[in-house]
């Protein structure tokens, strides 16, 4: 099997950007993000809905994907400015190849310790339950790729196991917080693939989001689960490319860019395929000591369960509400001794 490369666009402008990958014939996939409508008319920049009229220059693309942008909401708003209802109605405003659910990118620089890592994987399985739900009402469930997030590749099947009835054969999964992810190491990204390929079924694939280039050859001896990867990185070297040649980095110098990664992509997918020595996990954290920590802790639990579940929505949940939480839990256990 082979695995495809699917080009990241930065948007959907009819220009030498877009008109290259139409040529190119190459797969494309489009961040909600780019399609978004800003307005400060009230004295801060507000999200007023999408644009959705871009959409119609996508038609002479070879196929066209959809993201949710999770990354660049979580870094630039502080999360999603727009609501799962208001991102299923642009999944469904044209006929994409398939569309990813929303969820909630684990990367440093967004969860800056483990407790926020396990709360975004909650919000992340949450999500993906409401964005099937929200597609089954607009009827373009049948698009939707479910996405799994995590750090650690153990992260991974906490979302795999919650998601189990969406995992059929034949199903494609996204595969989030790999493109600031080093290759190597216990957290590498060979590390994630190769746990994913231990624990899913049989005709299960995987699209990694954001792989670099770098990573397909050690990609390469799992072609059997993973379908496909995408990247915009041709538009990081055009950047750089024209800085240091004190050009300007118009679309039309992008697009050149944009046509010799994609000639390097299928490169380095023809060399031999590489194996990385096999990578032991980091262990699993010790439970708190501390009586008061470790009801903070099974507190978090019992929260992101019932977050899981659909019984809470993490936005209603505060700092004092877990510490209540975790006091009548304390209460309990002291009552019982």
């Amino acid at each position: 099997m082979d695995i495809e490369i699917i080009v990241g666009l930065p948007h959907l402008g009819d220009g030498p950007i877009l008109r290259r990958a139409c040529t190119l014939r190459q797969p494309t996939l489009i961040s909600a993000n780019c399609l978004s409508r800003w307005s400060d008319r009230r004295g801060w920049r507000e999200w007023t809905g999408w644009r959705v009229g871009q959409l119609r220059n996508a038609r002479g693309l070879a196929s066209l994907c959809l993201d949710s942008g999770g990354f660049v909401a979580a870094a630039r708003y502080g999360g999603f400015p727009w609501s799962l209802a208001d991102y299923v109605s642009l999944a469904a405003a044209y006929p994409f190849k398939w569309w990813a659910s929303a969820d909630y990118c684990v990367e440093p620089e967004i969860a800056a310790d483990r407790e926020e890592v396990i709360d975004r994987l909650a919000r992340t399985i949450s999500a993906n339950r409401d964005c099937r739900r929200l597609a089954e009402d607009q009827g373009n469930a049948d698009t939707l790729i479910p996405v799994i997030q995590g750090w650690r590749p153990t992260d991974y099947e906490r979302c795999v196991d919650a998601l189990s009835g969406s995992l059929r054969p034949g199903a494609l999964i996204g595969v989030g917080s790999m493109c600031r992810r080093d290759i190597h190491g216990p957290e590498g990204l060979i590390a994630v693939v190769d746990h994913l390929d231990q624990i899913l079924p049989i005709g299960v694939r995987l699209h990694a989001f954001g792989v670099k280039g770098t990573a397909l050859p050690f990609l390469l001896p799992f072609r059997h689960r993973i379908a496909s990867i995408d990247s915009q990185a041709y538009g990081i070297s055009a950047r750089r490319a024209a800085h240091t040649a004190r050009t300007p980095k118009t679309d039309e110098f992008v697009a050149d860019h944009l046509e010799r990664w994609v000639a390097g992509q299928q490169r380095r997918l023809s060399v031999p395929p590489q194996r990385l020595p096999q990578q032991l996990h980091a262990e699993r954290e010790n439970p708190p000591s501390d009586p008061w920590e470790a009801a903070i802790s099974r507190a978090r639990s019992e929260i992101r369960d019932l977050i899981e579940s659909g019984d809470l929505d993490h936005d209603e949940i505060t700092a004092a509400w877990v510490e209540q939480w975790a006091a009548d839990i304390h209460r309990r256990q002291a009552a019982e001794q």
